[in-house]
C-alpha cells in the first residue's frame, strides 16, 4: 500500500490572476501559503480480482476507468494508464467546498502516490502540470495554476506566471524567526458554508473571455489591481512588515468583492466592518475564489476577545501551522 498526502493551501495575493482567461493576457503573480491540513490518498493493488475500487463519500467497484463516477480519479488513472487492479481511497482534514483547493489536493496526491506505485516519479513542477492538464484540460474544470503547485511544492510559494502558462516557481524570503507572529495573527475562521467556487470562478473566466459583456472591464481591472496589490504583500512580507500585510489585504477584498456578487457571504460585509472598529483587525478576505469556506483577517491585538467574538457569531477559528514538505509519500509497505 502507497499513502500520499497532499497541503491545502491560503492565498495572500494575487488569487484570480493564476486563471488562463487573465494570464495568457496579461501574465499572472500568485503568492500563498500551504498549511498543515491534508488530503490523504492511499492506493494498493487488491490481491484476489482486477477490478477497480474507489472509496470516497460512496463506493465504486468497476472493469474500467472509464466506467467511474468519481471524475479526478477516472482521468488520473487514464491520464497514468492504469486500467485495471487498483484500489483508492481517501480522506483529508477539511471537507470539500473548504475553498481551500481540495480538488487539486486530491489529484496531485493520487497522482504521487499512483507514481510511487509504478516506481515512476516525476519532479514536483511536472506534478503541478499534469495535475492542472487534467482538471483544466481534460475535466474542463475552471482552475488556476494555484492550487495544484501548492499542493505540489507546500511552502509559503510564488509563482510567475507567462502568457505561455509557463510558470516560475520559488519560496518567499522570510524570516522563521518571525513567522510564527505572522501565522498567530493572521486567523482563518470556518463559515460553515460551502463555497460557491465553481460559479464565482466561472462568472471570472466568462468576464475575461468575452470583452464585449459589460462585467470585462470590471473584472479585469479588478484583477490587475490584485496582481499589483499581490506583489506589495510579497514585499511586505518578505520585509517582516506584517501589518502592512493586513492593511493590503483590506484593499485586496474590496477589489475582489467589486468582481461579482457571489464572492462575498451575507452578513461577513457588517462583521467586517465590526471587528475592524473594536478589535483592531487591519484587514481581511473570504478564502479562495469567494461566497463561502474560510474568512481571513489579519489581527495584531486582541486575539482571545476575537476568538470569543466571531465563536458567537457563528465562524470557528481553525488553528494551523504552515507547510513545508509539500506532497509527499507517508507509507510504503509490501
Amino acid at each position: 500500500m502507497i499513502l500520499a498526502r497532499a497541503p491545502f493551501r491560503t492565498t495572500l495575493g494575487g488569487g484570480g490572476t493564476d486563471l488562463p482567461s487573465f494570464y495568457e493576457r496579461y501574465g499572472g503573480f500568485l503568492f500563498a501559503m500551504a498549511i498543515d491540513k491534508y488530503m490523504y490518498v492511499a492506493v494498493n493493488p487488491p490481491v484476489l480480482d482486477r477490478k477497480i475500487r474507489v472509496h470516497y463519500t460512496k463506493i465504486e467497484t468497476v472493469d474500467h476507468p472509464d466506467q467511474l463516477q468519481h471524475d479526478l480519479a477516472r482521468e488520473t488513472l487514464k491520464h497514468i494508464g492504469l486500467t485495471e487492479q487498483i484500489e483508492i481511497s481517501s480522506m483529508a482534514d477539511l471537507k470539500a467546498g473548504a475553498s481551500l483547493g481540495s480538488s487539486s489536493c486530491y489529484t496531485v496526491a493520487l497522482l504521487k502516490a499512483l507514481r510511487a506505485l509504478r516506481r515512476d516519479e516525476v519532479p514536483l513542477q511536472d506534478l503541478a502540470e499534469e495535475a492542472f492538464a487534467i482538471e483544466h484540460g481534460k475535466l474542463g474544470m475552471t482552475v488556476g495554476k494555484q492550487d495544484p503547485y501548492l499542493a505540489a511544492f507546500g511552502g509559503m510559494t510564488v509563482l510567475d506566471i507567462d502568457p505561455s502558462g509557463a510558470v516560475v516557481v520559488r519560496s518567499a524570503a522570510v524570516n522563521p524567526a518571525t513567522l510564527m507572529d505572522f501565522v498567530a495573527n493572521t486567523h482563518l475562521y470556518y463559515t460553515g458554508i460551502q463555497g460557491r467556487v465553481t460559479d464565482v470562478l466561472r462568472h471570472q473566466d466568462q468576464a475575461m473571455r468575452h470583452p464585449d459583456r459589460g462585467a470585462h472591464g470590471v473584472v479585469r481591472d479588478s484583477l490587475q489591481a490584485i496582481k499589483e496589490i499581490g506583489m506589495q504583500i510579497l514585499g511586505a512580507i518578505e520585509s517582516e512588515n506584517y501589518d502592512e500585510f493586513g492593511l493590503l489585504m483590506d484593499r485586496h477584498w474590496a477589489h475582489k468583492s467589486a468582481m461579482s456578487p457571489q464572492i462575498t457571504i451575507p452578513g461577513i460585509d457588517a462583521l467586517y466592518r465590526l471587528i475592524k472598529e473594536r478589535f483592531g483587525v487591519l484587514g481581511g478576505k473570504v478564502s479562495g475564489a469567494g461566497g463561502g469556506g474560510f474568512f481571513m483577517v489579519y489581527a495584531p491585538r486582541d486575539h482571545a476577545a476575537l476568538d470569543e467574538f466571531m465563536g458567537r457569531h457563528g465562524l470557528r477559528r481553525m488553528h494551523y501551522h504552515l507547510d513545508t514538505g509539500g506532497a509527499k509519500i507517508l507509507t510504503t509497505s509490501p
